[in-house]
């Protein structure tokens, strides 16, 4: 997945550029997060940075709205030194699939 430019769920006027990890109605199990697994709300995404454990996320604040998404990131620009164009990037830590044993109470969003 490429990263996603969209506005941070504690500061409106800060812009925030992080992978999505799951989309809404996937169950994902967090880095860190208050619950330990997660179903993802309807109009909801889950984002992670680079840097597990050391990154401004969704394991910080929880799931994001699509609400807030503002742009795919295709290049970094800035510095100079680092001008490319993103790739897409596969990260270990993905939803959780179906054939794995689901918490018990995540259909209605208990953890």
């Amino acid at each position: 997945p490429y990263p996603l430019s969209f506005r941070s769920p504690k500061n409106p006027e800060q812009k925030i550029i992080k992978r999505v990890i799951a989309l809404e109605g996937d169950i994902i199990k967090t880095e860190g997060y208050k619950k330990r697994f997660v179903k993802i709300p309807d109009g909801h995404f889950w984002i992670e940075g680079d840097h597990s454990g050391h990154s401004f996320d969704s394991n910080a604040f929880g799931p994001v709205s699509l609400g807030l998404l503002h742009a795919r990131a295709s290049h970094i620009i800035w510095p100079p030194s680092r001008w490319r164009r993103l790739q897409p990037h596969f990260t270990s830590h993905k939803p959780l699939l179906d054939e794995t044993p689901v918490p018990k109470n995540a259909e209605n969003g208990k953890f």
